[in-house]
């Protein structure tokens, strides 16, 4: 059986892809004009244009004034926004021709969004290796740090990807919370997380109906009293499916909101673009262990973060 030959696509620049845009529906006089109308928030396609950063199906730089017709297909770069550089290294664990596993900081994005491009853990992996069809095995939110994996190679992401959707991965993680004697743990926390409509951020919320989410909660140990007023706990969190903030939300709905949490049990207003960030009081969540057995090779994968989370560890 022959492979069918991949589908051409330009380099990456500094670690970010180019995306491609296709021509659907109606004719414009020119590309200039498709551009505007197609993305109607972006105001300076000309200089662009001119300087070839919007290249056609065979490479060549566009002109901004040929005549633009359905069925014609374009490539261009993504413009970096304003960033201020997240001041934390991604460590490598792990890295053969199939995976790399990295041990992921606090603040720093998995995958590019809203606010952020550059510094995220999968650009920053592009401009140090020079891979560019690496894709996540899964994901972590920004405030959590620890164990994420990467797929090098196109032709497995469904393979290694199934893993997740079949929940055949094994996943351990750590949280500092309040810390209530009164609560009898170990517990398995079953629970049904649903968005609500109608927000452009939204929190998960524990509503009534059949569970959809479920998380075995085991305490470690009491953490040694410090400066926040309540006593807290050092507790394992290992969840048996993957919904949106599922730690988060269930913790929540114990009465154990997790330390640093700036979205549950209240949203914080998210700063102004310009402000400096502040990395004082990371989410005291860590993603300590990832295990699965290989869909490829069939060897017994198993990767543990080395961080700490800095109240456990006070």
């Amino acid at each position: 059986m022959t492979r069918a030959k991949p589908a051409w696509r330009p380099p990456m620049r500094d670690g970010v892809g180019a995306s491609r845009v296709a021509v659907g529906d109606g004719r414009f006089a020119s590309l200039q004009d498709f551009l505007v109308a197609r993305f109607p928030k972006v105001h300076d396609w000309p200089r662009r244009l001119a300087r070839g950063e919007v290249i056609d199906a065979q490479g060549r730089p566009a002109d901004g004034a040929a005549p633009c017709s359905p069925g014609m297909a374009f490539w261009y770069w993504r413009e970096p926004p304003r960033e201020t550089p997240v001041p934390f290294d991604i460590d490598i664990l792990f890295q053969d021709e199939r995976l790399i596993v990295v041990d992921k900081p606090h603040f720093l994005a998995s995958v590019p969004g809203g606010r952020h491009l550059m510094e995220t853990a999968l650009v920053r992996l592009k401009q140090r290796l020079g891979l560019d069809g690496l894709v996540p095995m899964h994901r972590l939110d920004r405030e959590t740090a620890g164990v994420l994996v990467f797929i090098v190679q196109p032709a497995t992401r469904h393979a290694y990807h199934c893993v997740l959707r079949d929940r055949l991965a094994y996943k351990v993680y750590e949280a500092v919370a309040p810390w209530r004697p009164e609560l009898a743990l170990p517990l398995v926390c079953r629970s049904r997380l649903e968005e609500p409509a109608g927000r452009d951020f939204m929190q998960m919320q524990v509503v009534p109906g059949e569970p959809n989410a479920e998380t075995l909660v085991e305490l470690i140990a009491p953490v040694a009293a410090g400066s926040p007023p309540a006593p807290l706990a050092h507790y394992r969190l290992t969840p048996r499916t993957g919904r949106k903030h599922q730690l988060r939300a269930q913790m929540n709905a114990l009465g154990l909101p997790i330390a640093g949490d700036r979205i549950y049990p209240a949203l914080w207003p998210e700063p102004p673009p310009e402000a400096e960030p502040d990395y004082s009081q990371p989410l005291q969540l860590l993603a300590r262990e990832f295990a699965f057995t290989d869909p490829i090779g069939g060897e017994a994968r198993r990767f543990v973060s080395r961080r700490r989370l800095a109240l456990a560890a006070a």
